[in-house]
Formats: structure tokens, C-alpha cells, sequence
């Protein structure tokens, strides 16, 4: 992130550049510089490979250009993990600069801590949060639904390189520019232009902008997925609970983002052309923009949440052996928490002077959706009440989850009374609270979701015993850092202090900067696990396509499955498909009889995402820098590419029914192999 700023020594003719100039590169910083540089020479490092091995073509052909649901969740992931392991970066320097900021000024000046805060906020909820959701919903619930794909696959793809788009800008600033240094929210008037003259804000501005296009497509695209495309006989009181959960999530999507959409295009309106939406003159109102921002931002968290509860009500189906408990039960819970998410927002600025009966208002809706949560989390521990439960690691980050987030859920209905919320407000309490939630529901959510369904995406499982360890460094390390902070908030610590002169603030920063090391050695842990589970994939490798006796469609089909999902789409009749077609086969010792295949009609892949996504980020850059004959080309450029998608002729690609029929016979001959050998049914590898 540079730290200096972009008022910059203009040569003539410069104009053509806007108010780009090499001073924009922060050559006095070493620290950004140096991150700067590291992650280019990475990035070039690994173009080099890939051309010199000759893997551009298929690279190009079979995931840039590609619209399988499949292979772009796996895409959102990557990126999603890329963006975790940025934030996570951030979060290292921000413990440990607090940490030796005692008296001291720390390793950090203040404008470059303002925009490593920032940053962090927003990566982690837009670039990491968010892609780790969408990708493992992309992948799996088409699967769950027994359909081909979703309604929209070059939609998809569009949606996942604006998403990578937004990713970009925001790690461009980190060698071009600055970002910006009001917090991730970005309120006014300090993110306005008289407060924040320089091009962070612009960044921000157009990097969430760009990607919540994306965004709201893929809540179009699956919201319409889940409502007109599913397998014969699967109503929606047969669709399983992580659809559900989608259904919700991107419901909340459709309704929620254009509100942030039009929320940050008014604050660039005021930014650039001098409207005054949010300003401190001219009858602007800056409260607009918080309640505004929030009124989005409090069912953002749902949005990650709700698909998070969606993957731990599998897990703890699947690990306890029995059907969800309460199945009608956590349907309603997660459509009512879908509806208050609406009715709480107020309660992040109870202190803005509202009056009690609004606070009050508030605060009782905010108690009312934790009655919602806790429906859910009553419900899963009465599923693994009399199963047969088994402790993989999916299963211990379900239930670690669980211990996790009871305690974020109680913090934050004391965080609804209002008079607690006086005390706590912008204390240290509320960010220990917050990460309390995220952590505990999606990063818990996504390792375990990862672990659980990577056979399936590749064939083979991820290893055990490292998978253990990163689970224990993770449970471990989140405790060590968030509870001291807890303390701190009780002890009248507020957030994003560059240093401070307290000491009896000073143990707890340590205890902190102790448990980011332990958390940085579970990072160590799951790049090992990869590297292992790699390397060892054939004694790893999925023979069944159901390594942990799976219960809904995903598992019925092949691990990885073909670009078609199903040889024939299958026929539901109950809420748990899959487990009664192999108790089925289980007890008469034979699979079903031989289907009728047919050919079956896919979509081409199309770069158009790509291309779009290419003129979107000029267009994106051209805008932060006021490079205005830029911007003119990637707009006619990107409304080109409207038109020619518009106006094409688009073939399909067909798969004859021989090729259909010989795939789908080599997965029956292993499912039947399986058979033979354990005609009891008992537990698979």
C-alpha cells in the first residue's frame, strides 16, 4: 500500500496522463515498494512457467474462457484464498505495530497504517468473504439441485472477472498511488474530496463499484437457478439446507447491493462533479451515507453467513449419519433471518442521536434474528445427538464453529442494548465481537466446506493429519488474539490507534501479537497440506466419488464430475436423494438399471467476461487517474463487446450419447467394484 500521496509534479504534456506520474510510485517507502515488487516478480514469475510449459492454450480454453459452474467456483475460491492471504497480511502488520507502539512510534507511519486498516476491511469482506462464499455456491449447488449448470453460465463468467477486477485495483494501489485511509466503509465527510484529496478514495470507490456489478448479477443468476431450475421432483421442501441457504444469501444480493451501488455512486457524484449528497456544506448529509452504507451492510453479513450455515448443516448431517434434525424448522429460520437482516441496521450507530424509542426499535429486532440463529444452532446439535458421529476435519471445524460462535452471537445481543453499545461503541470490544462472528461462521465455514467437498472438485482428498493441525493452529491462534482485545474494549481501548501511551492496554497487544503467530503457523500448515495431499493423491484419490458418505446429489454423480454434472438428471423423492438410492443399492446388492442416454447440449466457453473484464478495469484505472480519453476507449470498448454478445450466434457444444454412456458405465463398474467388497455397507475410505 503506498503511503505517499498523489499530488504529483506535472511535466508538460502530461495531461494526457491525468494525474498519473511517476511520482505516484511510492519510491521513498520500502515497505510497500518491496511488497509491491515481490508480488509482480510472482505474478511474472508464474506467467513465465506457465508459457514455457506450454499450459497458456489449455489454460485460456479450459478455465479463463470456461462458463462451467464448476470450474469458475473453483476460480472464485482461488482468488478467494489469494485475497485471504493479502488481508491476512495486513492483519500481521496492524498486531504487530500495535504491539511495539507502546511510547514508540512503531514500524508504521500513521498514513500508511490509515490504509493497511482500510485495505484490510475491504479485502477481506469483498475479495475474500465474498469470492470463498460464491465460489463454493457455484460449485455445489447446481450439483445439489441434479441440473447441468446455472441459468446463466457466460453471466457466470462475466460475474467472477469483475469480481477479479475489483481484486486488481485494489492491489494496484499497492505500487500506483495510495489507498484509501478512511476504514472500510469509507464514511464522509473524511472520505470526501476537500478531507481526502488524493486517489485512495478513488480506488476504493471504483474497485467496489466494478465488482458489486458482479456481484448482483451472480444473486440474479442463482436466485433464478434455484427458483426455475432443478432436478425432476425437487421441491423446494426436498432442496437441501445449503441451497436453501444460497437461495436466501443471493435474495439478500438482488435486494441489498444496488443500495450499495447507488450509495458509493453518489459519493464519487460528490467527489467528482462537486454534487453534495454527503458533504459538510451545501446541505449535504453525511448521516444519509452511514445509514445508507448500513442499511446494506448488516444483511452483507448474512450474505456470508447464511451460505456458511448452509455448509455446516451438511457437514453435521453427513459426520453424524442422520437426517438434519428440524429440517422445515431451519427453512423458516433462515428465511426470517433473511427478512429481519432488513430491520437492524441502525445498531452500528446507535450513537447517532436517533432517540431512545428508535434505538429501542433496533435493539429489538437485532435480539429477535439472534432467536433465528439460535433455532439453527439448537437444531444441529440435536442432529448430532444419537448419530454416529465421526470426527474428520470438517466435522471439527463444524464444531468449533459452534463454540465460536455462541460467544460472538452473545457479544453482540449486549452489543444491542443500547446503553451497553454507549460504553462499547468504537472500542476494540466491537472489533474482537465482529471477527468473532466472521471468523467463527465463514472462515470456519470456508476451510470446512473446502475439506469437504476438494474430493469431489479434484478427485482427491486433502490430508488428514495436516488438515488436523491447521484446524487446531487456527481454533488455537483466533482465541489467543480476539479475546485479549475483548479486555482491551472493556478497558476503554478504541480502534485504529496507530500507537498509544496506556499501559495497562500494552499485555493485552502482546497476548494478541502471540496469537497472530500461531495463526500465521496454521497458514504454514494448509499450504503443507496442499503441497502433501498433492503429492499424494493417488493414495488419497476418491475411488467412489463418495468419500464421506455423502447424502445429497453431489455425491452421486463422479469426483471430478464431467462438464455435464449427470449422465441422466436424476429423480428426487425425498429431502436426502442420494442416501436413499444407496441404501437402496446397499440392500439389494445392485445399482439401478442402466439409463437411456441421450446427447446432451452444453454451452461454448466465451472470453466475453474476460474482455469485459479486461475494459472494465482500464476503465476503472482511467477514472481514479482522470485519464479521460481511457476511460472513452473502455467503455465504447466494453459496449462493443455488449453488442457482439448480444447479436452472436451462439452453437452449443454437444456430447454424444456413446461418449455419455461410456463415462457414466466406468462410474457404475467402481460403485459396483465398492459393492462387491463391502455388501454390508460399511463405512467408505
Amino acid at each position: 500500500m503506498a503511503a505517499a500521496a498523489c499530488s504529483c509534479i506535472r511535466s508538460p504534456g502530461a495531461d494526457v496522463f491525468g494525474k498519473l506520474s511517476w511520482n505516484a510510485i511510492p519510491w521513498d517507502q520500502p515497505i510497500p515498494l518491496t511488497a509491491g515488487a515481490t508480488v509482480i516478480f510472482i505474478f511474472l514469475a508464474v506467467i513465465a512457467w506457465v508459457v514455457i510449459r506450454g499450459h497458456m492454450p489449455y489454460l485460456w480454453r479450459e478455465w479463463i474462457t470456461s462458463v462451467d459452474h464448476k470450474r469458475i467456483g473453483v476460480m472464485y475460491t482461488l482468488l478467494g484464498m489469494v485475497m485471504l492471504l493479502r488481508g491476512f497480511i495486513d492483519a500481521v502488520m496492524m498486531r504487530s505495530q500495535q504491539a511495539l507502539a507502546f511510547h514508540a512510534p512503531g514500524y508504521l507511519p500513521p498514513e500508511h497504517y490509515d490504509q493497511i486498516f482500510t485495505a484490510h476491511g475491504t479485502i477481506m469482506i469483498f475479495f475474500a468473504a465474498m469470492p470463498l462464499m460464491i465460489g463454493l455456491m457455484n460449485f455445489v449447488v447446481p450439483l445439489q439441485l441434479g441440473v447441468r449448470d446455472v441459468a446463466f453460465p457466460t453471466l457466470n463468467s462475466t460475474s467472477f472477472w469483475l469480481t477479479a477486477t475489483g481484486a486488481l485495483l485494489i492491489n494496484v494501489s499497492l505500487v500506483v498511488g495510495e489507498f484509501a485511509r478512511t476504514g472500510w466503509v469509507a464514511y464522509p465527510p473524511l472520505s470526501e474530496l476537500r478531507y481526502s484529496p488524493g486517489v485512495g478514495v478513488d480506488y476504493y470507490l471504483w474497485s467496489l463499484l466494478i465488482s458489486g456489478v458482479g456481484t448482483l448479477m451472480t444473486g440474479i443468476n442463482f436466485v433464478t437457478t434455484i427458483l426455475k431450475i432443478r432436478a425432476p421432483g425437487m421441491s423446494y421442501t426436498r432442496m437441501p439446507m445449503f441451497t436453501w441457504t444460497a437461495l436466501a444469501a443471493n435474495l439478500l444480493i438482488v435486494a441489498a447491493f444496488p443500495v450499495l451501488t447507488a450509495t458509493l455512486a453518489m459519493l464519487a457524484l460528490d467527489r467528482y462533479l462537486g454534487f453534495h449528497f454527503f458533504t459538510d456544506t451545501a446541505g449535504g448529509n453525511m448521516m444519509m451515507f452511514i445509514n445508507l452504507i448500513w442499511a446494506w451492510g448488516h444483511p452483507e453479513v448474512y450474505i456470508l453467513a447464511l451460505p456458511a450455515f448452509g455448509i455446516f448443516s451438511e457437514i453435521f448431517s453427513t459426520f453424524s449419519s442422520k437426517p438434519l434434525f428440524g429440517y422445515r424448522s431451519m427453512i423458516i429460520a433462515t428465511m426470517a433471518i433473511c427478512l429481519i437482516s432488513f430491520t437492524v441496521w441502525l445498531h452500528h450507530f446507535f450513537t447517532m442521536g436517533a432517540g431512545a424509542n428508535v434505538n429501542a426499535v433496533f435493539g429489538i429486532a437485532t435480539s429477535l434474528i439472534a432467536v433465528a440463529t439460535g433455532i439453527k444452532i439448537y437444531n444441529w446439535i440435536f442432529t448430532m445427538y444419537g448419530g454416529r458421529v465421526r470426527f474428520a476435519t470438517p466435522m471439527m471445524w463444524s464444531i468449533g464453529f459452534i463454540f465460536t460462535f455462541i460467544i460472538g452471537g452473545m457479544t453482540g445481543v449486549l452489543l444491542a442494548v443500547p446503553p451497553a453499545d454507549f460504553e462499547l461503541h468504537n472500542s476494540l470490544f466491537l472489533v474482537a465481537h465482529f471477527h468473532n462472528v466472521i471468523i467463527g461462521a465463514v472462515v470456519f465455514a470456508t476451510f470446512a466446506g473446502i475439506t469437504f467437498w476438494f474430493p469431489k472438485a479434484f478427485g482427491f482428498r486433502l490430508h488428514e493429519g495436516w488438515g488436523r493441525a491447521v484446524f487446531w493452529l487456527s481454533f488455537v491462534g483466533f482465541y489467543v488474539v480476539f479475546m485479549p482485545l475483548y479486555v482491551a474494549g472493556l478497558l476503554g481501548m478504541t480502534r485504529r490507534l496507530q500507537h498509544y501511551d496506556v499501559a495497562m492496554w500494552r499485555p493485552w497487544m502482546l497476548i494478541a501479537a502471540v496469537g497472530i503467530v500461531i495463526m500465521a503457523a496454521s497458514a504454514a500448515c494448509q499450504v503443507m497440506q496442499l503441497v502433501v495431499s498433492i503429492r499424494h493423491r493417488k493414495a488419497l484419490r476418491d475411488e467412489i466419488d463418495d468419500p464421506w458418505e455423502g447424502r445429497s446429489l453431489e455425491w452421486a454423480t463422479s469426483s471430478p464430475p464431467p462438464a455435464y454434472n449427470f449422465a441422466v438428471l436424476p429423480r428426487v423423492h425425498g429431502t436426502e436423494p442420494y442416501w436413499q438410492i444407496k441404501r437402496r443399492a446397499i440392500e439389494t446388492q445392485q445399482q439401478s438399471n442402466l439409463p437411456h442416454y441421450e446427447p446432451i447440449e452444453l454451452p461454448r466457453n466465451s472470453p466475453t467476461g474476460f474482455i469485459t473484464a479486461f475494459f472494465a478495469t482500464l476503465t476503472g484505472f482511467a477514472l481514479i487517474w482522470h485519464i479521460w480519453w481511457l476511460m472513452g476507449v473502455g467503455v465504447a470498448a466494453a459496449y462493443a463487446v455488449f453488442v457482439w454478445f448480444a447479436w452472436r450466434d451462439a452453437p452449443v457444444k454437444i456430447i454424444p450419447a456413446a461418449v455419455v454412456a461410456r463415462l457414466d458405465r466406468e462410474r457404475r463398474r467402481a460403485r459396483a467394484d465398492w459393492l462387491a467388497r463391502h455388501p454390508e455397507g460399511e463405512e467408505a475410505p
